[in-house]
C-alpha cells in the first residue's frame, strides 16, 4: 500500500490533567469501572497536587507530536499528524470527529506504549474502534501499528539513555521498571517475557552486566496478585546485597508522566536517600532527538507491509 493511501497518523495517549481543578474528573475517567476505593483516588490525587495538579504527560504528547511533524515535513510521507487521548483533552472522540471533518479516510494509529498488555495494547484498539463508533459513518479507517519493544532502534535510544546514567554513576547496578499488572492480566499477553528480553539487549548495549527488572505504579486492591518484585524491594535487594550506587531507568514508559515523575522522582529518591543509595533516574526516550525517526520507520514499514 502506497502512502498515499494514507492521509494521517493518530498518536495516541494516555492523557492526563493538566491544572488542579482537572485532577479529579481526570482521576474519575481513569477509575470508571474498576473497583477501586474512593481513598485510593484522593491518595493518588495527592501526587498530582504535589506538582501543581499538572501532569507532563501533556507537554510530552504534544513534544511528540511536534517532532514528528518536523519529521515527515523534511522526509515525508506527507501525514497529517493528530492526538488524542484515552482519559483527558483532547478526547479520542474529539480528535476523530475532527479527522473526518477534515476529510481523513484511512489514517495510521501510533500509542504510546511499545510493550504488549491489555492497557497498554488491546484496550487502545477498543478505545479507537469506540470512538469510531461515536462519529459514525463519517470516521476514518484507523489502523494501529505494530508494538515495538523488539525493534533496534528503539533498544539503542534506550541503551543511550542508560549508558549516559552508568557513565555519571559508574558501577552502577541498573534496575529498569514497567508498571505492574495484575499476574491474570500478564498471563495472557507477553508483556513480561518482552520486558525481560529488552532489558537484557538494552543492558548489553549499555555496557552493563548488573540488571534487574522492578515493576511499579501497582493500582489494584491488595488481595489481588500484581507483577512483582516491586521497585523498593529491587533497591532493598540492592542494598542487602552491598550495592552503594542505581541507576533507575523507566524502560516502560516513553515519556514522564505521573508514575515517573512522583513514583520515581520523589519516592523511589525518598527511599534511596533513607537507605543510603545513590540514585540516578535516566531520561525516558519520547523527547529524544530521534524518536520521531524511530516512528517515522515504524509508518513506512506498517505501509510497506499494508
Amino acid at each position: 500500500m502506497a502512502a498515499r493511501d494514507y492521509d494521517a497518523v493518530l498518536v495516541v495517549s494516555f492523557g492526563g490533567p493538566e491544572r488542579r481543578e482537572d485532577v479529579l474528573p481526570f482521576l474519575e475517567n481513569v477509575l470508571r469501572g474498576r473497583a477501586v476505593p474512593r481513598e485510593r483516588m484522593l491518595e493518588v490525587a495527592e501526587h498530582y497536587y504535589h506538582f501543581g495538579g499538572a501532569s507532563p504527560i501533556g507537554a510530552a504528547t504534544r513534544g511528540i507530536i511536534g517532532s514528528l511533524e518536523a519529521e515527515l515535513r523534511a522526509r515525508g510521507p506527507a501525514l497529517a499528524v493528530y492526538g488524542g487521548n484515552r482519559n483527558w483533552h483532547p478526547l479520542l472522540a474529539d480528535t476523530v470527529a475532527q479527522m473526518a471533518a477534515d476529510g481523513v479516510r484511512r489514517a495510521m494509529a501510533f500509542v504510546t506504549s511499545a510493550f504488549d498488555s491489555y492497557s497498554g495494547c488491546q484496550q487502545y484498539v477498543e478505545d479507537i474502534e469506540r470512538a469510531r463508533a461515536a462519529v459514525g459513518a463519517r470516521a476514518p479507517v484507523i489502523e494501529k501499528i505494530r508494538l515495538f519493544h523488539d525493534h533496534p532502534e528503539f533498544d539503542a535510544l534506550m541503551a543511550e539513555r542508560v549508558a549516559g546514567g552508568l557513565a555519571n554513576l559508574p558501577g552502577a547496578r541498573v534496575l529498569f521498571t514497567a508498571h505492574s499488572v495484575p499476574l491474570s492480566q500478564a498471563a495472557g499477553c507477553q508483556y513480561v517475557q518482552q520486558l525481560e528480553a529488552a532489558c537484557g539487549r538494552i543492558a548489553a548495549k549499555a555496557g552493563s552486566t548488573r540488571w534487574r527488572l522492578g515493576y511499579q505504579s501497582r493500582s489494584g486492591p491488595p488481595h489481588q496478585p500484581w507483577l512483582e518484585p516491586s521497585l523498593e524491594e529491587c533497591l532493598r535487594e540492592a542494598v542487602a546485597e552491598g550495592v552503594l550506587r542505581v541507576v533507575i531507568a523507566p524502560l516502560g514508559f516513553l515519556s514522564d508522566h505521573m508514575e515517573v515523575v512522583y513514583d520515581l522522582d520523589v519516592a523511589a529518591r525518598a527511599l534511596c536517600s533513607e537507605m543510603g543509595l545513590e540514585m540516578e533516574r535516566v531520561k525516558t526516550i519520547g523527547d529524544h532527538p530521534r524518536f520521531a525517526g524511530l516512528m517515522r520507520a515504524l509508518l513506512i514499514e506498517h505501509m510497506d507491509r499494508a
